[in-house]
């Protein structure tokens, strides 16, 4: 028997789902709202700013990283600013700074000693897919054989972050791999699909298998699939492709989440010639 929804997140999922929010998003800020009221054992549209404050304390208490909170503070926000209408409050709802961190990037040997570290047929494609259209790993889940379009050359990319639709390129050497791949598996609908075909695989089973071929492949830094992405992107700005293109083809809707790729492109870096170059300075005298 399916479990009762109380009027007040009811109302919470209708205000989302009138604002277009992807399904994702609903599941998580419900789960952030639910976990926020059990913390205090009352109702969250008995709680307040201070509630917020405390469960925001002990969020950071339990030593959370920012890309943790932030969504849960998100979706506070939205709660008191949108469905009980306290905006007053929803103001008073501070985000955590984040680390400026620069991403993890492999050079393109790693990612090859990556990529032939790894098995099994239908991994090695899925990350061979990712690193050549630079894909996030929900959007690579996503995709259907009907995604290919070998007749323009492209990936039809639906529904990606934002729920935005977009086109990314199909390199001729991909085509040839997933040709290959298709006449292997015959997947029926999800080109990439779970244990069971009518479901596609899932994230957790790609971020295992990278896990198990970056170790494979000795190689030493924080692998994840995602990094695949990271370095699609960098490899590109070190090929001198104009960034207003990078930005398209990685879905970002700001051009700042695109320029921090400036900060990792070390083969574009080292191109760069230092000012001192241009100076006619000689090393001093030995003591």
């Amino acid at each position: 028997m399916a479990k009762k929804v109380s009027p007040l997140r009811q109302r919470m999922i209708d205000d989302m789902t009138m604002r277009n929010m992807s399904p994702n998003t609903q599941k998580i800020y419900v789960s952030a709202v639910a976990r926020f009221s059990a913390f205090h054992g009352r109702s969250p549209d008995k709680l307040g700013p201070e509630d917020v404050r405390d469960y925001h304390l002990h969020l950071i208490s339990r030593k959370l990283k920012p890309n943790t909170i932030n969504p849960i503070m998100g979706a506070l926000k939205f709660f008191y600013g949108t469905t009980l209408k306290r905006k007053h409050v929803a103001d008073q709802i501070p985000y955590v700074r984040r680390a400026d961190s620069l991403p993890a990037v492999l050079s393109r040997e790693e990612v090859e000693r990556l990529l032939k570290a790894v098995r099994n047929l239908k991994m090695r494609t899925a990350f061979i897919t990712i690193y050549a259209a630079g894909l996030r790993v929900s959007e690579l889940v996503a995709l259907t054989a009907q995604d290919i379009d070998s007749a323009r050359m492209v990936i039809n990319v639906r529904h990606g972050k934002g729920d935005k639709d977009r086109h990314v390129m199909l390199s001729e050497q991909l085509l040839a791999i997933l040709r290959d791949y298709w006449k292997r598996t015959r997947p029926s609908h999800w080109l990439f699909p779970g244990p069971n075909p009518l479901e596609p695989i899932t994230t957790r089973s790609l971020q295992r298998a990278c896990r198990e071929a970056a170790d494979a492949a000795r190689l030493d830094k924080s692998v994840t699939v995602h990094t695949l992405r990271h370095s699609f992107a960098t490899h590109l700005l070190e090929r001198r492709v104009d960034i207003r293109v990078i930005q398209d083809l990685l879905g970002h809707r700001n051009i700042a989440s695109t320029t921090r790729y400036t900060r990792v492109a070390v083969e574009a870096i080292r191109q760069i010639q230092s000012p001192l170059e241009h100076l006619n300075i000689k090393a001093p005298p030995a003591a």
